[in-house]
């Protein structure tokens, strides 16, 4: 195939679009919403695991996802990209530039998972408990749905990631917080979010860098990616919206940190549809997807008392669910979307491959997490000193504050 000089050049951009949602995007979303003694901890655990996840891409995790026709795992032919030159192809792409956009959306996925554990773990556990779990979890889930794998070949529909992506690391953060245990005063008595315009503004560039994420997954410049762009741009400007509405209305004010926490509940929602529903799909899946999650962070931490602490799960993960079973729903052509997959006879039997496709991925996740938890605990340990969670992990663990006193 020839290369093609466009696509290239807007698979370029959108790497580095999809970079700049983990660094600095996710790390000031997550920053802002934790006490200020442990805000430079948050930051440190995305820049960390930005670095880790990319060497780790490199030697093995390329080629576990994207080398090889096993139906459950890649193999080793790619590892360290080797056979990869600047003349190597991906279809119509440079291979090297394929290597990096996936790369990004491996970096961002267990950085996800940060929110899930801040303020009360060690970071020897961030370090290994995120290497491990790109290796076991996200690389072959990957490999199912984008590499070949046999969810792809069932035809599961997964445009930019609710399974690969939200679905594994939201369930994984579940897993990981019901292990970690609760932090002090949770959930009535802990101090509010330490600084809303930080998380506003992480979460304007999360919403920028989503257009790369998901219009970037078409890995085409052309009409597939404008309406992905589009449905991805409406899904979330509903999903605020809807947020803040039910705040305004439940409790009287509608908040900032709500507004952008619906926000980025549409972002979530839309990412697995995205490039197969029309605007008026973009609009129902923000409207489902902040409900819907609105409902769950209140199921997760007031019913069943689960510290994920950001609301890991119930953005991300119910929000790539929610989408990844509604795709199914609004691709039909009838509201503007573009028809199913080829081997699905109707809208039905898609909607029983996406079941199969999230039964497996978050059974899967499940497992592969919380072995690597026990692993963690055993090994490195896993919740850090009450003295540390007490005085802060910026400062006991980093030897740093983020404001000067």
């Amino acid at each position: 195939m020839e290369l093609n000089g466009a696509n290239t050049a807007w698979i370029l951009t959108a790497t580095a679009l999809v970079l700049f949602m983990t660094l600095p995007g996710l790390a000031l979303f997550y920053a802002g919403l934790v006490r200020v003694k442990n805000t430079l901890s948050v930051m440190m655990h995305c820049v960390a695991i930005a670095c880790l996840a990319s060497v780790l891409w490199l030697l093995i995790g390329y080629s576990l996802a994207f080398s090889g026709t096993g139906a459950y795992i890649g193999d080793t032919a790619k590892a360290m990209l080797t056979g990869v030159t600047k003349d190597s192809q991906s279809g119509a792409l440079p291979e090297t530039v394929f290597f990096m956009f996936q790369m990004t959306f491996a970096i961002i996925t267990p950085a996800l998972i940060v929110g899930a554990y801040v303020e009360r773990i060690k970071f020897g556990a961030v370090l290994l408990f995120s290497s491990l779990w790109l290796l076991l979890v996200y690389a072959p889930v990957a490999h199912w749905v984008w590499g070949g794998g046999f969810l792809q070949k069932m035809g599961v529909m997964d445009f930019a990631g609710g399974l690969v992506v939200h679905a594994t690391a939201g369930v994984s953060s579940l897993v990981i917080a019901a292990f970690l245990g609760r932090r002090d005063g949770f959930p009535t008595e802990l101090k509010p979010p330490h600084n809303p315009g930080m998380t506003m503004i992480g979460a304007g560039m999360l919403w920028v860098g989503w257009y790369g994420f998901n219009g970037g997954s078409a890995l085409a410049a052309d009409g597939s990616a404008g309406m992905a762009i589009t449905a991805t741009h409406l899904s979330a400007s509903t999903a605020g919206l809807v947020w803040a509405v039910i705040e305004w209305v439940r409790f009287g004010k509608p908040s900032m940190v709500g507004m952008v926490t619906g926000v980025v509940a549409g972002l979530a929602t839309v990412t697995p549809a995205s490039g197969f529903v029309g605007p008026v799909g973009g609009v129902i899946l923000g409207a489902a997807g902040a409900t819907v999650c609105y409902l769950a962070v209140e199921f997760i931490r007031h019913r069943c008392k689960i510290d994920d602490s950001l609301d890991v799960f119930a953005v991300h993960g119910v929000g790539g669910i929610l989408g990844t079973l509604l795709a199914a729903v609004l691709a039909s052509p009838a509201i503007g979307g573009g028809g199913w997959e080829a081997n699905a006879k109707d809208m039905g039997s898609q909607l029983g491959v996406q079941a199969i496709g999230i039964g497996v991925t978050v059974a899967w996740s499940v497992v592969a997490s919380a072995a690597i938890v026990l692993l963690c605990k055993f090994t490195v340990g896993l919740r850090a000193k009450p003295e540390h969670v007490e005085d802060g992990l910026d400062l006991t663990h980093h030897g740093e504050r983020a404001y000067t006193p």
